[in-house]
């Protein structure tokens, strides 16, 4: 089968470093930088194949970007499973991208993303709450006295009702929280919501100097809300949500 070489990180480098056997697909390829100028991109071999996305995978390729980030002030992610099929081949790219790579790492200094998932702890709480609002308790009342014709629209009529409520709801919870963090943070990413539980899904960018202010504040709504709500919180990681790059081979980014 052809070797390629797996992309993971571009950094400010212009010395040749090596990480040790820590490549991707356990294999114990060795993930060391190539240069241009005092540009890096960390690398290691890898068979010409698309990696499956799978957990194991996702965490081979974070992890070498989270040892990277140890050393260096500002890392720009590469998509997973990204592979170039020579050194020439990516040689040749950041010599293209030059420019476009040195203004994003330059953006990026010091900067290192935070995630934050939060989910309601008991929804039998929060439909209670909804059903006692007093137009959903209307809706129930005129339902229960219907006919079995209107019974049915008014049970199609009523989910709506409550659909839209529950997803005002979780807006209205969501902004309270990001009241508290958006002071804190460079800026920030609405991610997709999933599921009933989920209110909020969030990306920030933080100045490494306010990571500690900014897990303060975490802290301060876990205990403001901890019968409420439960909070997910990863970092510091790779800014992947705010400059992960989709490279694309012969062409500039």
């Amino acid at each position: 089968m052809n070797e390629g070489k797996y992309l993971y990180c571009i950094i400010n480098d212009s010395q040749g470093r090596n990480f040790g056997p820590i490549g991707i697909g356990d294999r114990g390829d060795e993930v060391y930088t190539l240069c241009y100028r005092d540009l890096s991109c960390v690398i290691s071999s890898t068979p010409m194949i698309k990696f499956v996305i799978s957990r194991k995978n996702l965490v081979a390729h974070e992890k070498v970007i989270e040892k990277i980030m140890g050393d260096y002030n500002a890392v720009l992610p590469v998509r997973f499973c990204t592979v170039a099929t020579s050194t020439e081949e990516i040689r040749n790219l950041l010599m293209k991208n030059y420019q476009v790579f040195k203004n994003s790492l330059r953006s990026m200094d010091n900067k290192v993303e935070l995630g934050l998932k939060v989910f309601w702890q008991n929804m039998e709480n929060i439909f209670e709450e909804i059903a006692s609002i007093k137009r959903i308790k209307r809706l129930k009342e005129k339902l229960i006295k219907s006919s079995i014709s209107v019974n049915t629209n008014g049970k199609v009529s009523l989910g709506k009702k409550v659909k839209e409520v529950l997803e005002r709801k979780k807006e209205i919870e969501a902004e309270e929280i990001l009241k508290i963090l958006k002071p804190t943070c460079i800026e920030f990413r609405r991610n997709k919501i999933i599921g009933d539980k989920m209110i909020l899904n969030c990306a920030f960018l933080v100045d490494k100097t306010h990571v500690r202010d900014f897990d303060d504040h975490v802290e301060k709504l876990n205990k403001i809300y901890e019968d409420r709500l439960k909070f997910k919180y990863i970092g510091p990681i790779a800014p992947f949500n705010f400059v992960e790059l989709d490279l694309k081979w012969g062409q500039q980014e």
